[in-house]
């Protein structure tokens, strides 16, 4: 009895021994399956993104499915550093590399058609304006047109010089709604007399082709302005400090005033928006250019550069196309401190201050990157009566410590 009852412990035992190992070696085989599969694929990562950039345009077909790496700080850092791209506005990611390929196939075709035309904008005042603004706009913004309008963009006299205004569009990259935009849009060139729409898509990349689009229109249609401001629709500017400063200047002379920026370098990090190959830009500094928030040109300047464009072989960043240009007719920008294109920047001894206070704004030409909200805020409280900036006491001897405090200082800490 008491061998029987040891033999059947010992097959229970056995029996256990086995079922135990065979669960172990079924978790054995599903768990790694979640562990060791992500270490597996992340070394793949930093070679697709790091291929070759001398052929930039070959897509490799996991960068769809590979988790994109986190490497935005770095190249925020690195745009900032070499492009001064706008501190206000972190530095874009494109969803999928850009295909210069194609870019560089179709880049000679430069010659599209104006679909919307304003051939008497610079007619109505004998003479000549005095100052045209001209502002990079997209068809689906009309809100920004509209605060334009309505605050710095403002046409007539100003200062007693004639101010006029149009905007430079292509046309929508979604094209199927292009049918309601055009209705739109030309309900709107109706309206206001101030919209220059061109066939092309209106895309980043295709910004050049409204720089030298609008450089003709001018040549052509505006030849007798004085001056011109160009710019973007997120910027404030004021005006007034802008007349003042040109009724000092001569519009036969060359005149190129903005944020001039310098020994830029070109982006060669694939994932940037700004991304350039080798293949396409292979000099390491870009030539002065001014930042695309707003510059201003002389008549004189604005018909030279018409023509330097022809010549110049197209490049997709529009600022430095620009600076390519001005670079051909040998003619230097000049940096003024009025011209804030990539934001206001807080001090940094003195964090306490608002940069939003319209005396900041006050001395100022153009400053970038803002809201509509922000700029009908501030056009109101620049031309408020009750706006005042000058209330400064008067220093009438050289400061000096007061005797109490100087004992004060001199006590030692405890």
């Amino acid at each position: 009895m008491r061998v029987r009852l040891k033999g059947d412990a010992i097959c229970t035992l056995f029996l256990l021994v086995v079922l135990c190992s065979l669960l172990y070696s079924q978790l054995e085989h599903l768990v790694p399956v979640g562990n060791k599969e992500p270490t597996q694929k992340k070394p793949s990562v930093t070679p697709k993104i790091l291929s070759d950039p001398r052929a930039p345009w070959r897509l490799m077909p996991a960068e769809a499915t590979v988790p994109r790496p986190q490497v935005t700080p770095i190249i925020r850092r690195t745009e900032v550093a070499n492009n001064r791209v706008q501190t206000t506005t972190p530095s874009l990611l494109t969803d999928s590399a850009f295909n210069f390929k194609h870019y560089l196939l179709n880049k000679d075709n430069r010659n599209f058609n104006l679909l919307i035309n304003q051939p008497k904008k610079c007619r109505k005042t004998p003479g000549g304006p005095f100052l045209l603004i001209a502002i990079k706009s997209v068809v689906e913004d009309f809100d920004r047109r509209e605060i334009v309008r309505k605050t710095w963009g403002r046409e007539g006299l100003v200062n007693g010089e004639q101010i006029q205004r149009v905007f430079l569009l292509g046309t929508p990259k979604n094209r199927t709604v292009l049918a309601t935009w055009e209705t739109l849009i030309h309900q709107e060139s109706q309206t206001y007399r101030d919209i220059l729409l061109w066939d092309f898509m209106d895309t980043f990349f295709n910004l050049t082709l409204k720089e030298i689009h609008f450089l003709n229109w001018a040549a052509e249609f505006c030849h007798n302005v004085k001056f011109i401001f160009k710019g973007d629709a997120d910027v404030f500017v004021n005006v007034e400090n802008i007349v003042d400063f040109l009724e000092r200047h001569d519009p036969t002379e060359d005149l190129f005033v903005g944020d001039i920026i310098y020994n830029a370098r070109p982006i060669r990090v694939r994932k940037s928006k700004y991304y350039i190959p080798e293949t396409m830009y292979g000099l390491s500094i870009y030539p002065a250019y001014a930042g695309g928030g707003g510059f201003l040109l002389s008549s004189r300047t604005m018909r030279k550069l018409s023509r330097a464009c022809r010549e110049v072989e197209l490049f997709p960043i529009d600022d430095v196309f620009l600076g390519m240009c001005l670079q051909r007719i040998n003619l230097k920008p000049i940096l003024h401190e009025g011209f804030k294109t990539f934001g206001i920047v807080k001090p940094s001894a003195a964090p306490h201050l608002q940069t939003f206070d319209p005396c900041f704004y006050k001395d100022l030409m153009v400053v970038h990157s803002l809201k509509v909200a922000e700029i009908w805020l501030m056009w109101n409280l620049l031309h408020s009566p009750h706006l005042s900036c000058t209330q400064k006491k008067q220093v009438k001897k050289p400061f000096q410590w007061k005797k109490k405090a100087q004992i004060t200082q001199a006590t030692p800490l405890r």
